[in-house]
């Protein structure tokens, strides 16, 4: 597919799934093998799996938004950087909900093959909202 489509493919996916919670959708965008790549290993989670994360991070910041800030592509790669926002309104890493707003950066890197995300990985930056619901805190002489 042209690098355009599978760009555009990526960006409507954040905005109309996991910007929105609609998981009815995921199989118009993720392949039904799935599979998502965190600290080098490799999870295949099928479309179910895609849906239960989805559904899981909007536990979380059940607000959540998430903007794409910009896009690139090499063939069947598409890397994005976003920006999410939403409020910490359920429990996360044991931490329990304080309901402060937070904003973190994400870069996304998703494998497109046939027209659906076949692989999916990438890093966020979870310092900012560590820090923003109180915990971590900054210390030393200028905290």
């Amino acid at each position: 597919m042209p690098i355009d489509t599978n760009k555009s493919l990526v960006r409507r996916y954040y905005e109309e799934v996991v910007s929105t919670g609609e998981v009815g959708r995921v199989e118009a965008y993720i392949a039904p093998a799935h599979t998502e790549i965190h600290d080098g290993k490799r999870y295949p989670i099928g479309l179910e799996g895609a849906k239960a994360h989805v559904l899981g991070v909007r536990q979380t910041y059940p607000d959540l938004t998430i903007v794409v800030e910009r896009q690139i592509a090499e063939g069947e790669w598409v890397v994005t950087c976003v920006t999410a926002r939403g409020t910490h309104a359920g429990s996360w890493m044991g931490i329990k909900p304080t309901g402060k707003r937070v904003a973190f950066t994400v870069v996304n890197v998703d494998w497109v093959v046939d027209g659906r995300i076949v692989e999916h990985g990438g890093a966020a930056n979870m310092l900012g909202p560590l820090l923003g619901i109180g915990a971590v805190k900054v210390v030393g002489e200028n905290a």
